[in-house]
């Protein structure tokens, strides 16, 4: 069976991070935590920690292994909710855990990797037949910060 990983590399707190994501999202959880044996250019034996983890049922590999290339935005992890409620609960903690929020949902952690906290609304709305609705929906999405669930309804529905 085909399995697909997404890799992250963390320059140091692997361990912090990767508890911290799997405490905020639900369907979470650490499915391994080992090091290499070997040395490696990262350093000696025990020196790279390697953790195979889950997030929203999700395959994820992060690493410890020093300062290599740093997280930006040409990658991130999109996180979708059904609920106001589970947004603001996955936002808030982002940012009281270091964070910064940026537009239409954006946000880095502390560690500087980049995700998107998402209705799951949203993209229904966005590719609705509908161009009109979507293209309202869309303008909505772009004046937030962090979305607003009740916000895009009204916008798709023409109600603003």
């Amino acid at each position: 069976m085909t399995r697909v990983v997404s890799n992250l590399w963390f320059e140091k707190e692997v361990t912090k991070a990767v508890d911290f994501y799997t405490s905020i999202i639900p369907n979470s959880g650490i499915n391994r935590n080992t090091s290499l044996a070997a040395e490696t250019y990262s350093g000696p034996p025990g020196s790279v920690i390697i953790i195979e983890f889950t997030l929203g049922g999700q395959n994820f590999l992060a690493f410890e292994a020093g300062a290599m290339d740093r997280f930006n935005h040409a990658f991130s992890i999109g996180v979708e909710f059904d609920t106001q409620e589970e947004i603001d609960r996955v936002w808030n903690a982002f940012l009281d855990n270091g964070g910064t929020a940026a537009q239409c949902g954006w946000l880095k952690d502390r560690w500087g990797l980049s995700w998107q906290i998402l209705p799951r609304v949203l993209a229904d709305m966005t590719a609705d037949p509908d161009r009109e609705k979507a293209r309202r929906t869309t303008e909505a999405m772009l004046k937030m910060v962090k979305l607003d669930i009740a916000t895009l309804e009204r916008a798709f529905n023409g109600q603003e």
